[in-house]
């Protein structure tokens, strides 16, 4: 008896789950989907760090050909279709680029019956990026399981991050201390925090133990520049 074919790429489901670097993870997750969902390309979106009109997004992973100019562009809400995506948290069908009312921003309105779908990549409530496929043939049906897919993303990005904090004893100490100092904040070690924003939040944590200790100002500043000798080690032995 053969197996449906949505049977196939629920199956194909379990291996988005967190295997090495977030980095790969994310170019593999970008890979399955698109054969998944039998796509000519897709991208993986992330937002910074920022707040307001500074929260954009970028891609961060993809698979297929996806513009140049897709690949260097910052996205903020509202602006174009992954946007606007984000900016509603719904995930968007689009079944021909070229007759929609998306076509004044597509980067390829001249390809006839291209299809388009997106859909927003969230850990709990909160949304985090944007997955975006195009092709040719997508219909409404497969849209719920591109929202499953990048709910998966969203779930493999945190298990990552949670394997990192509990792989240090420094970070789980830093993230709580940081959630004491934010009264009436829902901010703990099980909750989703940008990279960027563990990176600050470390280097506050840094400082603070080191002035606590009794280092001086200059002790600090070597301490620091210790970091950076340490980080310029590392990038030399990834070129060799």
């Amino acid at each position: 008896m053969e197996i449906p074919d949505r049977l196939v790429r629920l199956q194909d489901l379990q291996q988005f789950l967190a295997e090495g670097s977030l980095e790969n993870d994310l170019h593999q997750q970008a890979e399955r989907t698109a054969r998944m969902m039998k796509a000519d390309n897709c991208s993986i979106m992330l937002l910074n760090s920022g707040e307001g009109q500074d929260l954009r997004m970028r891609i961060h992973a993809r698979h297929g050909d996806v513009p140049d100019a897709a690949l260097h562009a910052s996205i903020g809400a509202g602006e174009g279709i992954c946007g606007h995506v984000l900016s509603s948290g719904c995930a968007l069908l689009v079944e021909d680029i070229g007759r929609s009312q998306f076509a004044s921003l597509a980067r390829r309105p001249d390809a006839a019956g291209r299809s388009l779908m997106s859909a927003p990549i969230r850990i709990g409530n909160k949304i985090i990026g944007v997955l975006n496929l195009s092709g040719t043939g997508f219909i409404a049906s497969e849209l719920p399981l591109l929202e499953v897919i990048a709910l998966f993303i969203g779930k493999s990005i945190q298990v990552v991050q949670l394997q990192r904090v509990l792989e240090s004893r420094f970070t789980q100490l830093a993230l709580l201390q940081e959630a004491r100092h934010q009264v009436g904040t829902q901010v703990h070690t099980a909750a989703y925090q940008h990279p960027e924003d563990v990176a600050r939040i470390l280097a506050r944590a840094f400082f603070r133990e080191m002035n606590k200790a009794g280092f001086e100002s200059g002790q600090i500043v070597n301490a620091a520049s210790e970091l950076i000798d340490q980080l310029n080690h590392q990038i030399q032995a990834g070129l060799r």
